[in-house]
């Protein structure tokens, strides 16, 4: 990769810790509605039932299967549900609070700040991401990421998601950047290593959960430290 001048970068569970987050932030409000007391369930029994369906959603959004609006009508729902509580007013306090408590937590991934610190120097670093544009905002204005990012691009500017190959282009022009000459890393296998490698972009796997996904041409990683045997 000794032409890469541009490093792209996913923002959710890629640098800033969506996951440790969240769990923070439903905890939070777990207390705050007293959930445990007024329907029998731990926030360790609830929290799996939430992964599972924030994922699963997420996932439906980038297959283009669903829209965000309906990511958000659905998850605590459809968490609550399964695990047995039908309380949809519960449900809808979740989902409306849940956006703006996350941003009170900004854990950043391991090994993130070291990395951005080594590259800056040395590259032109830019941020593109899925999520919900007025909370990706504050996840790096209010986070230690800020100031390291010469541009962001948001899928809800574009109402275009990853992989679809318009939002890297879209990234790359308002960087000023040639694709041949820009990487991307990012941790979901379609929406990132194969949208970026389809753009026609370099792409690092950043294989956080052990999914063990491979494609020729494209570099697996575990730890963000491991960027450095490639830039």
């Amino acid at each position: 990769m000794n032409t890469i001048k541009h490093v792209f970068f996913d923002l959710d569970n890629t640098l800033w810790d969506f996951r440790k987050n969240a769990k923070f932030a439903l905890a939070e409000l777990y207390i705050k509605y007293d959930v445990e007391t007024k329907h029998g369930f731990s926030f360790d029994e609830f929290h799996p039932y939430y992964h599972q369906s924030n994922e699963g959603l997420w996932a439906q959004i980038r297959d283009k299967e669903i829209t965000k609006e309906e990511l958000r009508a659905r998850r605590f729902k459809q968490a609550f549900d399964n695990l047995g509580i039908i309380d949809d007013e519960l449900a809808a306090i979740f989902e409306e609070e849940y956006m703006e408590t996350i941003t009170n937590y900004n854990e950043i991934v391991d090994g993130a700040m070291e990395l951005l610190d080594y590259l800056k120097p040395k590259y032109s670093l830019h941020i593109i991401t899925n999520g919900f544009i007025e909370v990706s905002k504050r996840k790096i204005e209010s986070s230690i990421l800020n100031g390291y990012f010469q541009t962001v691009t948001y899928a809800d500017e574009l109402k275009i998601l990853k992989p679809d190959p318009r939002i890297f282009s879209h990234a790359i022009e308002k960087s000023e950047a040639k694709k041949e000459e820009s990487v991307y890393i990012g941790d979901d296998w379609i929406a990132d290593a194969v949208g970026a490698k389809k753009f026609g972009m370099s792409s690092i796997f950043f294989d956080r959960l052990n999914d063990n996904f491979s494609m020729e041409d494209v570099p697996t990683i575990t730890h963000l430290d491991e960027v450095r045997n490639y830039l």
